[in-house]
């Protein structure tokens, strides 16, 4: 019998370690408190929902390829050229699309050391070295991604604020990154988490796309209500936006997420909603785990990152499996090389509690 021929990759491709979003069942728990993926606690606004099921009529029909209706509001709302705006399937896929256009084998793209997995999984598909500037108490330090960029340098990616360590830097530390790369160099501002930031020296990117050359804003719906129908969109130069047109699929938005966006961008409400409700629990969730002796850092996102003993009883390992006992899934952080640390997202009411109360009984050695 014929021996099959197996294809193999690209080189690089299987050095990828593939990204694990975060767990959402339990084998034999029926009620489970997901705080695994950071997915906005109050759901999606009255009018996304209804918006959706007016349309559930038009899903035959292929979608606005250009998602014209949804950047031209996109525009009214944050004030922007909505020529100058492109939608992906989530930031995820703008992310990829940048790599594509920009990266390839022999370049080299920036990211700081706990930044997003994405940005290096990606550099590492097209062919490209993700290289990682350290960070100064789970920071992102400017001097050491400028001290990062080589002559190979493409794209050097800051999420602002970060995840999963949920620091923020300010507007003038932003500035000062992209004042110290080459003009060639784009820099990608990746302001997922923008919604809950509440610090007055914070822009999430949009003026820094104006006043600087070869700068990219991206932006999302995915954590503050449409984390499942993947919306994402971009700001940036008209030349660089004519690419990401060009390297795009032709339909890469369903028509739902569509009308989904447009109906969220008509509800500030319902975001200044979600954002006070995170505000109050995220602060509180941190007090309350910091007064447990949990190491527990300030937060721009809608998640808190806790950090516990590398040995002994009150180890991460040891908090999520006794999380889990409990019907409760955080999101272990190893694989951003940050073991002792579980990243907590901020849910409901009862869900916070409930989280709470089980690292409460955790640290007080029950169940032990």
């Amino acid at each position: 019998m014929t021996k099959a021929i197996i294809p193999q990759p690209r080189p690089g491709i299987m050095e990828i370690s593939p990204y694990v979003g975060g767990e959402s069942k339990l084998a034999g728990v029926d009620r489970i408190i997901k705080l695994s993926s950071n997915e906005g606690a109050l759901g999606a606004s009255p009018r996304v929902r209804d918006a959706l099921i007016a349309s559930a009529g038009e899903a035959h029909r292929y979608p606005d390829g250009n998602a014209t209706a949804l950047r031209e509001a996109l525009g009214r709302t944050h004030g922007l050229d909505p020529a100058r705006i492109v939608c992906g399937a989530g930031s995820d896929e703008l992310i990829g699309l940048l790599c594509r256009a920009y990266a390839g084998p022999g370049d080299s793209i920036v990211q700081s050391a706990y930044g997003f997995l994405m940005y290096g999984i990606y550099a590492r598909g097209v062919g490209a070295e993700p290289i990682l500037a350290p960070e100064s108490d789970l920071t992102a330090d400017i001097d050491a991604m400028l001290a990062a960029v080589r002559d190979t340098t493409k794209l050097v990616f800051l999420a602002n604020p970060n995840n999963p360590t949920g620091t923020c830097l300010p507007t003038s530390e932003v500035v000062r990154l992209r004042e110290g790369l080459r003009d060639d160099i784009i820099l990608v501002v990746d302001a997922a988490y923008a919604e809950y930031v509440e610090r007055n020296d914070y822009d999430a990117g949009a003026r820094l796309v104006d006043s600087h050359p070869n700068t990219v804003m991206l932006r999302t719906f995915s954590k503050i209500g449409l984390g499942g129908l993947r919306l994402g969109w971009s700001y940036g130069p008209a030349h660089i936006i004519d690419v990401l047109n060009r390297v795009r699929g032709p339909f890469n938005i369903c028509g739902q997420a569509l009308v989904a966006g447009e109906a969220a961008l008509a509800d500030p409400a319902f975001t200044d909603l979600s954002r006070a409700h995170n505000s109050l629990w995220r602060d509180w969730t941190r007090q309350k785990l910091q007064a447990m002796g949990i190491r527990v850092g300030e937060s721009s996102g809608n998640f808190v990152l806790a950090t516990f003993d590398a040995e002994g009883p009150f180890t991460a390992l040891a908090a999520d499996a006794a999380l889990r006992q409990q019907g409760i899934i955080c999101r272990r952080v190893a694989g951003y090389g940050l073991p002792n640390c579980l990243r907590i997202t901020i849910g409901r009411d009862d869900e916070m509690q409930a989280v709470v109360e089980a690292l409460g009984a955790f640290m007080a050695g029950e169940g032990r």
